[in-house]
């Protein structure tokens, strides 16, 4: 058995898993793991990820009887990880996997983008975890492809190896230019590059958690009294709070609440933009990549949001690509469910090191 330990690292929290694998299985592509330990740490309150992994590590030889120590480990990141080393602006972090292999006493320390771990977590995914879109049978020689709008837009793509494992890519596509398909997409566009003073707007700041308060606040601007009254006090607050560092008021999720219950007209509007964007782009995604292997939506926002992807359509505008559409209605979709795919992502990770 391998122990190792993985790690989701973001600017709210951290959460470690310690795991065992299962070695010398060389006709398995993915051997199986067991979990002996996971907690969740808050991360502004350490200066930095060693003494997180040590009072861990600590608190796991506590609760297990002869806790094995961990030899390989992998750290999702929520930020641009380069020569495996990444600086996290919102923790003031500097991490360094030679660094970090050298305090805690490790063999390897791999440090990946947050994406990239949700890639090699859909490795481990089981029907469980999944919720079907468009049911077709994947095709395992093929491409896979990622979508998953949360805080912002992230992208990737998995490519089968001869082995039976796969190499996972991560993208910065959900930085490509948003590409309106109607007059009111137009004018949403230009609404937020006026009120954002841009030069040009990605698709990320229509399809996110920040995209969702774009759309919102666009159509309040156009239609003010169809504004909720409840709608309009939480906005008030939330503008008010723009200089704080954090909000106390969530608005994207407040939109989605009030879509999802029908109270708000102006939030419906929203959602139904919202979800047809997320669409389109996740259509845009397939066309480049052709991922019969499955195309896997991600993020923190869809799984919440089920009933309005089928609400508004999320699939029609999908498959809306013209003469491609053929070929978008023989792509496995589906949601993932587990809130942890990226950190068994980073625990397949350290045990492929």
């Amino acid at each position: 058995m391998k122990t190792l330990l993985a790690g989701d690292i973001g600017g709210t929290k951290t959460i470690l898993r310690l795991a065992q694998a299962e070695t010398g299985q060389t006709d398995r592509p993915l051997p199986p793991q067991t979990v002996l330990y996971e907690v969740a740490f808050p991360s502004q309150q350490f200066s930095d990820l060693v003494p997180i992994v040590q009072t861990f590590l600590s608190q796991a030889r506590q609760a297990i009887t002869d806790c094995p120590d961990p030899s390989h480990a992998c750290f999702g990141i929520a930020g641009p990880v380069v020569n495996n080393t990444c600086e996290l602006t919102n923790l003031n972090w500097q991490l360094s996997g030679d660094r970090l292999a050298q305090k805690l006493n490790l063999q390897t320390v791999s440090l990946i983008n947050d994406f990239a771990a949700i890639g090699y977590g859909i490795l481990g995914l089981t029907r469980e975890d999944l919720y079907p879109l468009q049911t077709i049978t994947p095709d395992p020689k093929a491409a896979i492809a990622i979508i998953g709008a949360g805080t912002g837009l992230g992208q990737g793509f998995l490519i089968p190896q001869p082995n039976g494992q796969y190499q996972v890519f991560t993208s910065e596509g959900g930085h490509c230019d948003f590409a309106p398909r109607s007059p009111e997409e137009f004018e949403l566009l230009t609404w937020v590059k006026n009120n954002h003073q841009l030069t040009r707007v990605s698709v990320e700041r229509i399809v996110s958690g920040m995209g969702l308060v774009n759309i919102y606040q666009y159509l309040r601007s156009q239609y003010p009294d169809q504004e909720s009254p409840h709608l309009t006090q939480l906005h008030q607050q939330w503008e008010k709070e723009s200089c704080q560092a954090e909000r106390s008021i969530d608005l994207a999720a407040e939109i989605a609440q009030a879509a999802s219950q029908q109270t708000d007209n102006l939030c419906e509007r929203a959602l139904q933009l919202f979800v047809s964007a997320y669409g389109s782009e996740a259509g845009n995604l397939a066309l480049k990549i052709l991922p019969y292997g499955g195309l896997y939506i991600a993020g923190g926002i869809a799984a919440k949001i089920l009933p309005l992807l089928d609400r508004y359509q999320f699939l029609t505008a999908f498959q809306n690509k013209g003469r491609m559409r053929p070929l978008m209605q023989n792509i496995p979709i589906s949601v993932i469910m587990n809130a942890n795919v990226g950190l068994m992502g980073a625990a397949i990770h350290a045990n492929q090191l």
